[in-house]
């Protein structure tokens, strides 16, 4: 029966059980784990890059989406000030716009929480990882 290594395409024939040694059977076991960590380190890995990738070009588009309606905010901030100024104490209008800005913060703060409380990590190789110790178990079919 032919067996499979990673993703190399090498294939080498395997003994039947009763005539491979103790010594040969541990050390394909041996082999297989280490085919095995090796493949869950490269999805991890892979994981990673699409991840960081994605990451990145959001966080740049982010930011300059920031800087350009955080000049917006505040020339219409400086409009709602001035407009305010006619009809009550230019003090007392500043104040109404800071708070306005206050409470616009403070769901800000609260929706961002949310996203980054959401952030999942690395969800195919937790998977794949916890399935190991149960394939290890005598009397599974390891194929």
């Amino acid at each position: 029966m032919p067996r499979h290594v990673g993703n190399q395409g090498r294939q080498a024939p395997r003994e039947r059980p009763e005539e491979a040694s103790l010594g040969e059977l541990l050390g394909e076991v041996s082999r297989d784990m280490s085919t095995l960590m090796r493949q869950e380190l490269e999805l991890a890995k892979a994981e990673l890059r699409e991840s960081a990738t994605r990451a990145g070009k959001g966080a740049g588009m982010l930011v300059g989406a920031s800087e350009a309606a955080r000049f917006t905010l505040l020339f219409l901030s400086l409009a709602l000030w001035a407009t305010l100024a006619h009809v009550m104490d230019a003090g007392w209008s500043a104040v109404i716009v800071a708070v306005v800005w206050a409470v616009v913060a403070a769901i800000l703060a609260l929706l961002g929480k949310k996203n980054v409380t959401s952030v999942r990590g690395l969800p195919a190789t937790t998977e794949t990882v916890q399935e190991i110790p149960g394939a290890l178990k005598p009397g599974k079919d390891m194929t």
